[in-house]
């Protein structure tokens, strides 16, 4: 009598698990190759790779709809270097011929001819007609290069990229998730670089408390991988409810800035997936233009980024400020940028422009050029709310102590609202392996955007007078915005030594002021 297989009872794989392991088996495939030495080189390979995949499946998807609707519509690459051209036959081309028709400004094209090689080709794409896709997909080519040398196991990757199917929303978003998963092992490879990516629940509570509204511009200078961007246009989205506000969301309403090739491709890519057509990032260094050459046309009405800190610019980028605000520090030149491009109430239909800013603790206490602006900040516009992040936010990047700004230009600060996000309870602070969760900021969502805030455990009201500190001449002193938390339990150990000495003595006179009233009270009962 035969004998019956055991069957292992496996659930069949989800969408995230399948586009996992087709990742994983190309990024095993490009260890192979000897032109690539590490992470830093596979992931912009794959990228780009993947990019050109997700690009042809999507004007695809637009061709479909363009012939039901009994229009032409034309791709942004042409015959033969779209995707289906030549990537999309398993046994098409391969070898030399492949890696010649990639790298080569001129070669043999899939088709037979000669003609400019596929990245020379995409490089000098240049777009028509007022559609910008051309123009995308030129910049995103500028700075990539192919360091595969084997045409076989380049094809083998083609191979299995072309097995992501990009008309499926669920791979879409999925593919979102895989590449945020692919960046922090990036990140881990590359070590501490001065970049950090911002861990997506504090996007989510930054874009949900600065509440972008459709028909508003949202600008992040520093933008890296699209973020707060990506983050925004979902926001806006579903404010949409006409053919002409889609229109203007995908038009008018996202733009960016990002100074690295890497970055840049990515964040365009995270936005494409995410569905806005035409991405308005700016390739180079937002801290290029002159500051007093920012002129209304330039400025905008929600500014949501985490500029890099840590970082120093050179000469050149340093004489774009003021002479008494140039520095090296690029954080403090991004702030400056920052509060230039937000919108003026007397000009935008008394409207302020609104900025939430990812800051290091060092900008809160720093002396010098820091306080001096800051000192701007605080008289010239209204620095409503700072939000304290528990330590570990940015593990395992930094372990930097990190702030959240929140400010408008409605005028000059009267007082601070400070708000100190609490750990779990009984976390010491936030790892790579247990990181916040958007769920930890529902309290502080609920205080922020309440009618008439109210001083708790966490919250507390700074003057912004207290803050400024002037000598006898009216000159700044300083602008120490560390603050810590007059309600916390442990509030007693940050203290400087003399106003430490001075709380104990204001408590121990309350203390005799209470026994002389409880003493009279006796007296006067007896």
């Amino acid at each position: 009598m035969a004998r019956k297989r055991a069957t292992a009872n496996v659930a069949p794989q989800t969408t995230a698990q399948q586009l996992g392991s087709l990742i994983k088996s190309a990024r095993d495939i490009m260890r192979k190759d000897k032109g690539l030495s590490g992470d830093l080189d596979r992931l912009p390979m794959l990228t780009w790779i993947m990019f050109l995949k997700f690009l042809d499946d999507h004007e695809r998807l637009a061709d479909a709809g363009a012939k039901i609707a009994g229009k032409q519509y034309k791709s942004a690459i042409a015959r033969p270097y779209r995707w289906r051209d030549w990537a999309a036959q398993k046994d098409g081309i391969t070898g030399k011929e492949l890696i010649a028709f990639v790298d080569q400004d001129e070669a043999v094209r899939p088709d037979g001819k000669r003609g400019a090689g596929l990245l020379a080709y995409l490089r000098d794409l240049e777009s028509t007609n007022g559609d910008k896709r051309r123009d995308v997909v030129a910049t995103v080519f500028q700075g990539v290069v192919n360091r595969m040398i084997s045409g076989y196991l380049l094809r083998d990757v083609i191979n299995l990229v072309d097995g992501i199917h990009f008309d499926s929303t669920d791979e879409i978003h999925t593919l979102g998730h895989l590449y945020e998963s692919m960046l922090r092992e990036m990140r881990d490879a590359a070590g501490d670089s001065g970049e950090f990516y911002t861990p997506r629940p504090v996007v989510k509570f930054m874009v949900a408390v600065t509440n972008p509204q459709l028909g508003e511009t949202i600008l992040d200078p520093a933008c890296g991988t699209g973020g707060f961007l990506a983050e925004s246009f979902n926001h806006l989205l579903k404010q949409c409810q006409t053919i002409q506000q889609r229109k203007t969301l995908h038009e008018k309403t996202i733009f960016g800035g990002e100074a690295k090739p890497l970055p840049y491709l990515l964040c365009q890519m995270n936005l494409l997936l995410h569905g806005l057509d035409s991405p308005n990032i700016a390739y180079g260094n937002s801290l290029a233009t002159k500051i007093t050459d920012i002129g209304y046309r330039e400025q905008v009405d929600v500014i949501l980024t985490n500029p890099p800190f840590g970082g120093e610019e050179e000469a050149g980028i340093k004489n774009n400020f003021p002479a008494d605000m140039q520095t090296s520090e690029t954080a403090l030149l991004f702030l400056q940028l920052i509060m230039r491009r937000l919108k003026q109430p007397e000009r935008n239909n008394g409207k302020p422009g609104r900025a939430a800013v990812v800051v290091p603790n060092g900008t809160l206490f720093g002396d010098g050029v820091c306080a001096r602006i800051k000192a701007k900040l605080l008289t010239q516009y209204n620095l409503h709310t700072i939000v304290r992040l528990p330590n570990g936010v940015f593990v395992p990047y930094t372990p930097i102590p990190t702030n959240l700004l929140f400010f408008d230009r409605s005028g000059s600060t009267d007082a601070i609202w400070y708000y100190e996000l609490p750990l779990p309870e009984g976390r010491k602070n936030y790892t790579k392996t247990k990181p916040i969760q958007f769920e930890e900021f529902a309290h502080c969502i609920e205080w922020y955007t309440a009618k008439k805030r109210k001083e708790n455990d966490h919250a507390w009201r700074v003057s912004a007078s207290d803050v400024l500190k002037y000598d006898d001449a009216g000159n700044l002193v300083s602008c120490n915005l560390d603050l810590k938390n007059p309600n916390s339990a442990n509030a007693l150990e940050h203290l400087p030594p003399q106003q430490l000495v001075a709380d104990i003595l204001k408590k121990e006179q309350r203390i005799i002021q209470i026994m002389e009233e409880i003493k009279a009270e006796l007296g006067s009962s007896a």
